[in-house]
């Protein structure tokens, strides 16, 4: 291992360890004979709350009026498929993520079960896709914090795109100066976040019971059928795209083999829950047909019918924590990514330089970061960030299907901690459902996804077809 102490950077020589490398794994750190990996500091606590506080979002803020004016009340049932589908692929990612406790996730976890060629098309498409939600998100915030000033009757409409560019700036320097940070931060955010949510429904589902405040609307809980459970069920998948960013800085989670897991498993139950719980509480409130009206509004207004002004602005302020939440998770994984490429020697190898002040991959964090900040300041993200969760769908399928290819000619080196319950017909399911869900997608987001892993296929035929990858750490 070299040493630049003008540039405070570590090089870590080799980006790829040979075989004959000897490995020392601790609920710490992973050291390497010539290089030191990230130091492990998210515990279980944090894990979750990158889990949680990438998916709550719009299955909430979102979802609740689109979702009821397709199925009724069997909205619920919509979200609790949309989980169970998460978990037949969160289930094999946990295998994974314990046999390969490494940054990068699903890129890590596909490059080794299909080789390079997939892996460096995930890996360049995780780094874009997060980049492209990571926006979304930033712009969200600033859309939310216009809304909060909004009901007070202030004005700062002109401020969102500002708004947006100073906190993913604020984000990126925060994972810069430590991942403890930024893993503080989420865990005080999300912290909030679920206090606001859970006193809201569980205040809902009180009165949706009769409990108090006045009796539910009563309503058919099936009114259009069967099929738009289904088809509602595809729509509000995309709520659950975020377990997998647990994966994605599995490097720096202590104790992976029991923390992993615990994290992937438990972000998309508890989210599944409060998806499923928010629905009741929305439709009991006004009724389908009504709580369609209000469209992507439509939580505000069942939280202004249960406490008022005050209600309202909570629930906004709700929307404002999750998308900050989102973006700080996102940031911190897409930077892990182009980490776990840059190691790989799948592209230039000072991405995967490390502060030497902080020990973090700062170079990959602006390479996250940076993006960001230029897709914000241009506005239109709403397609991409329906592209990234093309890219999301593609990835969880090779996950899946990389997890049978290791099952069924597993390498020397394969020993989860975890083994994923219903093998092969769990990892078979979350492969097929997550291929399906890109069939529901617009065109244009269809296209422009291709066309990224078009790009980065390409980019491994020019630049990285030769790399042979040796060996897991």
């Amino acid at each position: 291992m070299s040493l630049t102490d003008d540039l405070g950077e570590v090089d870590d020589g080799k980006t790829v360890p040979t075989e004959a490398e000897t490995v020392e794994t601790t609920a710490e750190t992973t050291v390497y004979e010539e290089s030191v990996e990230l130091e492990r500091t998210i515990g279980l606590t944090g894990a979750l709350a990158i889990g949680v506080g990438t998916m709550v979002g719009a299955g909430i803020f979102v979802f609740p009026g689109l979702a009821a004016g397709r199925a009724g009340p069997a909205a619920a049932i919509s979200f609790a498929i949309g989980a169970v589908v998460a978990l037949a692929v969160a289930l094999p990612t946990a295998e994974l993520a314990t046999a390969m406790p490494r940054s990068g996730g699903g890129y890590f976890f596909i490059s080794r079960g299909l080789g390079s060629g997939f892996g460096t098309v995930v890996g360049t498409s995780l780094w874009l896709g997060l980049v492209f939600a990571s926006a979304f998100y930033l712009v969200g915030f600033g859309s939310y914090a216009a809304a909060v000033f909004a009901e007070a009757g202030i004005s700062l409409s002109g401020l969102v795109t500002p708004l947006g560019l100073l906190f993913g700036a604020v984000l990126t320097l925060l994972s810069v100066t430590g991942t403890e940070n930024a893993a503080k931060l989420q865990n005080v955010v999300v912290g909030v976040l679920l206090t606001i949510l859970v006193t809201f429904l569980g205040y809902g589902s009180l009165s949706a019971l009769g409990v108090v405040g006045s009796r539910a609307v009563p309503e058919t809980f099936a009114p259009f059928g069967t099929a738009p459970i289904l088809t509602t069920a595809a729509l509000v998948f995309t709520s659950y795209l975020g377990f997998a960013q647990v994966a994605t800085v599995a490097g720096e989670v202590k104790n992976p083999a029991r923390n992993l897991p615990l994290a992937m498993v438990g972000s998309v139950l508890a989210v599944g829950a409060l998806y499923v719980t928010t629905i009741f509480v929305a439709t009991s409130a006004f009724g389908s047909e009504r709580l369609s009206e209000f469209g992507q509004t439509a939580i505000v207004e069942v939280a202004r019918s249960f406490f008022g002004f005050g209600g309202a602005v909570a629930i906004l302020v709700a929307g404002l924590l999750a998308t900050l939440s989102s973006a700080n998770a996102s940031i911190l994984s897409s930077s892990r990514a182009v980490y776990a490429l840059s190691r790989d020697r799948l592209v230039p190898r000072w991405p995967a330089r490390l502060n030497l002040r902080y020990g973090t991959p700062h170079i990959a964090l602006v390479a996250a970061g940076g993006p960001v900040l230029v897709l914000v300041a241009v506005g239109e993200v709403q397609v991409l960030a329906e592209v990234a969760s093309f890219l999301h769908l593609v990835m969880y399928a090779l996950m899946c299907v990389a997890l049978l290819v290791l099952r069924r000619s597993p390498p020397e080196w394969y020993d989860p901690a975890f083994r994923t319950p219903g093998h092969p017909v769990t990892p078979a399911v979350g492969a097929l459902a997550s291929f399906a869900l890109v069939f529901f997608m617009r065109p244009l987001s269809q296209f422009v996804g291709l066309l990224v892993m078009v790009v980065s296929g390409g980019w491994y035929l020019y630049y990285a077809r030769d790399v042979r990858l040796k060996g897991v750490f």
